[in-house]
């Protein structure tokens, strides 16, 4: 049941939902409903909105939600979709060359071409990614041997009251797969990303355009992209692959419910036929990471964000008996922190046609440049 939310809708341009199924709104498609989801109609209107809620209402950003994971007893609060296909990437205003402003809702596969066809090199990783610029941002997104933050020149975010602040790499900690302010504000509960710029070398327009498409053909032939998934489920452990690992336990395959182990990548936990619950996929998590501990003494760190209540007597409490519940203090809790947000954008909408990959659905739904 929504519990009611008493604010002025007066002047607001979004469209505010409640009872939104966020199997909608995630890559994995599994998941609880949010009480509310408001979609912003531009900056300004998701600045009033923020404004107008209590300050005690939840709020979680979501972008193309190709990391984040919603319980099957679903979300208390708001959820605020931002993903949109018309989100601005432009020329950076302080007109230093190789400057390319991006909107937080943009794919980050869009700045990826933009930055191509404007003959740039280095953005071509960013084709690889299959989440928005504020999903990339607030978890240092990389692939491929580069990183989101090597290229960011300054950043835009707003807090609760709607604010607006212009930050510089300098006021956070970065880290692999880690972003946190050296304030005393929380990234992802008290401040969001919105907009960042980008300053990439100049180059061979045509051969950041040839490496894309390399880069995104090798993610087909490795990557489960037909299914419903989530990206790479834990970082890779320093000198190490994840995927080894839990090769290596045999657990290709293995399921729990709805969610698999993919066959076609270990590192990935796919949702076949589209009936996995949220517990399922978390349940899956938690035995894969205890399994990595048991036999290698690695602690696997998720990648994926879990948010949201859970149904007891479903998924991860079901395999307590098998030794998963010691991880789970370790494990799947400890992705809640750490700035991993799926959390920019909405829109997997967009994606239904385009399988378990977010961003080629967002291609799909007509996110190309005329550039």
């Amino acid at each position: 049941m929504v519990e009611p939310l008493s604010f002025s809708s007066a002047g607001l341009r979004g469209r505010l939902f409640e009872n939104e199924p966020m199997a909608r709104h995630v890559s994995w498609r599994a998941g609880g409903a949010a009480e509310r989801a408001y979609a912003p109609a531009d900056l300004q209107d998701l600045a009033a909105f923020l404004r107008a809620l209590p300050s005690a209402e939840p709020v979680c950003f979501v972008g193309l939600g190709s990391n984040l994971l919603v319980r099957d007893g679903g979300l208390r609060g708001t959820a605020v979709l931002l993903h949109s296909p018309h989100a601005a990437i432009e020329s950076g205003q302080s007109g230093e060359a190789g400057s390319l402003r991006a909107a937080a809702g943009a794919a980050c596969p869009k700045l990826a071409r933009i930055a191509a066809n404007r003959g740039l090199e280095g953005a071509e990783f960013l084709a690889g990614i299959p989440g928005t610029v504020g999903g990339a941002l607030a978890m240092n997104a990389g692939c491929y041997g580069s990183q989101t933050w090597e290229f960011v020149r300054d950043v835009t975010t707003i807090d609760r009251r709607g604010v607006l602040r212009e930050r510089t790499p300098a006021a956070f900690e970065i880290g692999y797969r880690h972003v946190a302010l050296r304030a005393a504000a929380r990234l992802g509960e008290d401040e969001w990303f919105v907009a960042a710029r980008f300053v990439f070398p100049a180059g061979d327009g045509a051969r950041a355009r040839r490496r894309i498409r390399e880069l995104l053909a090798r993610r087909v032939a490795t990557q489960p992209l037909a299914l419903p998934n989530a990206g790479s489920v834990f970082r890779n452990p320093p000198g190490d692959h994840a995927a080894r690992l839990i090769e290596a336990c045999g657990l290709k395959g293995h399921s729990i419910g709805g969610a698999r182990v993919s066959e076609k990548h270990a590192n990935f936990i796919v949702n076949p036929e589209r009936r996995a619950l949220a517990a399922d996929i978390e349940a899956l998590i938690v035995l894969v990471r205890d399994a990595v501990q048991r036999r290698f003494g690695v602690a696997l760190v998720p990648e994926v964000r879990i948010v949201g209540d859970a149904v007891h007597g479903a998924g991860v409490d079901a395999v307590h008996g098998a030794g998963v519940d010691a991880a789970r203090g370790a494990g799947v809790d400890a992705a809640r922190g750490a700035g991993v947000d799926a959390a920019h954008g909405a829109g997997v909408k967009a994606a239904r046609g385009a399988g378990g990959d977010p961003a080629a659905g967002a291609e799909q739904a007509g996110e190309r440049s005329g550039e």
